[in-house]
């Protein structure tokens, strides 16, 4: 009787721990919410070069990895078609992006080398 009372007590306390986890992710995760306009990835095919335009027009939106690897997420046009660009904070292609829209320019023609880790941009000039 004491070892059912006992399991009965362990089961609770699991369930209460389940359900404070799942609480509190709820609430962290109430400011990830993404109420922005949903476009599809922008895939670049390896040595071609693509024109895009960045929009600038706000600050883009950030994503955090699980292991930590930040990416914004650029908005961009490409033959009149939206489409966001998943840029990890420290490929130099992003550093490069900031720096042209600092000075104003906001087309690019880029030229993906590479794929998956070994993916490099270039800023074709």
């Amino acid at each position: 009787m004491e070892e059912q009372k006992s399991e009965e007590t362990s089961k609770t306390e699991e369930t209460k721990e389940q359900e404070d986890w799942l609480a509190k992710e709820i609430e962290e995760n109430k400011g990830q919410a993404f109420d922005g306009e949903k476009l599809p990835a922008l895939k670049l095919e390896e040595n071609k070069i693509t024109e895009i335009e960045v929009d600038f027009s706000k600050p883009f939106d950030k994503w955090t990895a699980e292991d930590g690897v930040v990416k914004k997420i650029v908005p961009v046009v490409v033959k009149e078609e939206k489409f966001v660009w998943w840029v990890n904070v420290k490929n130099p292609i992003y550093s490069q992006i900031l720096q042209k829209g600092e000075e104003g320019t906001n087309k690019f023609k880029i030229l993906q080398t590479g794929n998956q880790q070994s993916t490099r941009y270039t800023i074709v000039e």
